[in-house]
């Protein structure tokens, strides 16, 4: 039996072992929508101006769960609300409520999260005359941007141009600072449990049970694959493709880091890829650090599973997808990926990119056996260094655009994880190349492009 026959015969068996739990993934995941939709029916009371708008801008999910709880608080003090993203928010909306609390994450350096791209291009292009209307900001930050809360603000100034009335003080938040989320929450009621400290917000300990270096020789930083488990005895922690792991740091309890989940619920561990960071003096970034050098096998460290609905493949199950992602961005990929063999969808585009071929084709073999066994669709790489023009994702995307619009057309959704200066951002402008300003702005409004990008 040649290679090729080998690697198709393991990708087969790797099909066939998710398929057998796929039944018990869907049902519990089809249980915990129920739910959320229950709890959403009860505090979305209607949509009439009674109800007080809770509307987020959320690229990570903070800002949405920090809604959430903002509406419970409500609605037990028998104020009706209804929670949007604001990205579903428009103009005659907003313009009929009474009310609306803005819970408002930035991205980058001060631009808008995903979650509120649309509003952006839709609505706060226009000013509304919006007189009657009574509002809240919370921004969401981090100080290590130079333009912190930088659309947090934005919105503020936008809201104070169109007439509307503060109810108080905008509350900026820097990396969930548990002082300013009290201070928000004292205004709706007792704060959720939730929002306590990073003790009782359920980080627990998780045992490292392996860790390989994936790209010996590379010209760039090692990149280490681990597997963890709970120390505590028990059922494993939910989590969906798409979603994050949420680590803390002994010497930075304040500023978990969010680290894209490499393995799917079914695997009996959760999986992570970290690239090594060290700091121009030689010493390695706390949390890399940490995780790829410091912690030994057996020993634990402070983690929890974080839902990021924003990257899950929630309402594109169905669809043709188009994976897209440079470096330790295949992690949130190769979940996907995983899910996907289980749901037996062969109908996967993955157009990853790295420095070289010989070093940095992490998670190869994988991958490889996959594309042998026509779980993957198609395949595309781009290898910067590997010639002497440099070549990305982009390039390669641009390459391949009739391909990509007679997907885009059979309906598929476009997920993209990565660096977000470079690759993401890259790979944005050459879809509205490709596909249009129009297209790309209905495919985000219509959750069919999903980003998770750092």
């Amino acid at each position: 039996m040649n290679d090729i026959a080998w690697r198709a015969l393991g990708a087969g068996s790797t099909v066939a072992a998710y398929a057998a739990l796929c039944a018990a993934i869907y049902l519990r995941e089809r249980s915990r929508k129920a739910e959320a939709a229950r709890d959403s029916a009860a505090l979305s009371v209607g949509t009439d101006a009674a109800a007080v708008l809770v509307l987020f801008a959320s690229q990570t999910g903070q800002a949405e769960a920090v809604a959430w709880d903002t509406a419970r608080q409500l609605s037990a003090a028998n104020t009706p609300a209804r929670v949007m993203e604001l990205n579903a928010l428009d103009v005659p909306t907003l313009s009929a409520a009474s009310r609306a609390l803005f819970i408002a994450s930035t991205y980058g350096e001060g631009d808008a999260p995903d979650g509120a791209s649309v509003f952006v291009e839709r609505v706060m292009s226009s000013l509304p005359a919006l007189p009657s209307l009574s509002y809240a900001v919370l921004a969401l930050g981090d100080r290590q941007y130079a333009n912190f809360c930088g659309f947090g603000r934005a919105l503020d100034e936008w809201l104070q141009a169109a007439g509307a009335s503060r109810e108080f003080d905008r509350i900026e938040v820097d990396n969930s600072d548990p002082a300013a989320l009290g201070a928000w929450y004292a205004h709706w009621g007792d704060a959720p449990a939730s929002a306590s400290n990073t003790e009782d917000a359920g980080f627990a300990p998780w045992r490292l049970v392996s860790r390989e270096h994936l790209n010996p020789g590379s010209a760039g930083a090692p990149v280490f694959h681990l597997g963890l488990v709970p120390q505590a005895r028990g059922p494993l922690p939910y989590w969906a493709s798409g979603d994050l792991a949420q680590v803390v740091v002994a010497s930075d309890p304040k500023r978990p880091r969010d680290y894209s989940i490499a393995s799917v619920h079914a695997d009996g561990e959760l999986q992570l890829l970290v690239r090594q960071e060290r700091h121009p003096d030689g010493t390695l970034g706390a949390a890399s650090g940490l995780l790829t050098s410091t912690l030994g096998i057996g020993d634990s460290v402070a983690l929890r599973v974080r839902e990021h609905r924003g990257f899950r493949l929630d309402g594109n199950e169905a669809r043709p997808l188009v994976l897209i992602g440079n470096g330790t961005g295949i992690a949130g990929l190769r979940a996907h990926l995983r899910a996907r063999a289980a749901m037996g969808r062969h109908d996967n585009w993955l157009v990853f990119g790295e420095r070289q071929e010989a070093h940095d084709f992490l998670y190869r073999r994988e991958i490889e056996a996959w594309q042998a066994a026509g779980m993957i669709k198609r395949l595309d790489l781009a290898f910067s260094r590997d010639q002497a023009d440099r070549f990305y994702v982009q390039h390669r995307l641009l390459q391949s655009a009739d391909t990509l619009l007679r997907w885009l057309h059979d309906g598929a959704a476009i997920y993209v994880c990565g660096s977000l200066h470079g690759m993401a951002s890259g790979v944005d402008a050459a879809l509205r190349h490709i596909a249009g300003e129009a297209q790309v702005v209905e495919l985000t409004a219509s959750g069919r492009y999903r980003r998770d990008v750092y």
